[in-house]
């Protein structure tokens, strides 16, 4: 009988966070749902448990350092360990460069930015040689925006990548590895409102290689496989899933 490996998925309440959860139970491992929506995660968490393992929800706004730091605690005493963790949870933002208030931007960077961290950190603490950490950037950390996202959403997802390779030399030495996934365009929540207006949806879908918006599933498929031990040899790595939007 194998082992299963143990993950904590964050944000897995929708979007790519509930993909990933999903994908990771198909995949053979017991998950550990983290989201500030707690009905959402423990929808997610029944779904997971129709497809097998053991599953749980837990509540928690990855910004706030006493909730995730309790949430990680109950997430390695129902597992029993970690092997693995995907940061998931984020928020979007696209107010333009000249009118987004520093209150804003400093709840993007709480969210995407410190809550990575966060996350990271306390999952480190429970993780042994061999486990993996998936982050979730985004191409606007690599365009600078352009797009959807401006300058608190864009500038968030670069630091995201950069805290990934700092990530992944601080904890080389554990055996733990450190990469990140970089989705362009993805059908999730933080863009269905948007994707509504077909002018919008096609401007960004003739911006890529293949001319179309992303599944979640299909971010989900890419993070399995860098948590995976198929990725032994990858760390401080990005990962861009985006239709081939960066090459134009």
């Amino acid at each position: 009988m194998s082992v299963r490996r143990r993950a904590v998925v964050t944000g897995a309440a929708s979007g790519i966070g509930a993909a990933t959860m999903l994908e990771l139970a198909v995949r053979g491992y017991d998950v550990v749902a983290v989201d500030i929506d707690l009905a959402g995660a423990e929808a997610t968490v029944r779904r997971a448990s129709a497809i097998g393992g053991r599953h749980l929800a837990v509540q928690a706004d990855v910004a706030e350092e006493s909730a995730l730091v309790a949430a990680f605690a109950a997430a390695h005493a129902f597992l029993g360990g970690l092997d693995a963790l995907a940061t998931c949870a984020g928020i979007a933002e696209s107010t333009p460069f000249m009118d987004v208030a520093v209150n804003t931007f400093r709840r993007v960077y709480d969210v995407n930015v410190i809550g990575t961290f966060l996350a990271m950190r306390e999952a480190a603490r429970f993780m042994q040689p061999g486990s993996r950490i998936c982050t979730v950037a985004s191409v606007a950390g690599l365009r600078g925006g352009g797009l959807m996202g401006t300058a608190a959403y864009a500038s968030s997802k670069g630091a995201v990548l950069a805290l990934t390779k700092n990530a992944a030399r601080s904890l080389a030495d554990q055996g733990i590895s450190v990469n990140a996934v970089a989705p362009g365009a993805t059908l999730t929540p933080m863009i269905a409102e948007a994707w509504k207006n077909e002018a919008i949806r096609s401007l960004v879908e003739s911006l890529s290689a293949q001319h179309r918006t992303a599944a979640p599933e299909e971010i989900a498929r890419t993070i399995a496989f860098l948590l995976s031990p198929d990725a032994s040899i990858m760390t401080g790595a990005t990962l861009v899933a985006d239709g081939g939007m960066l090459m134009y």
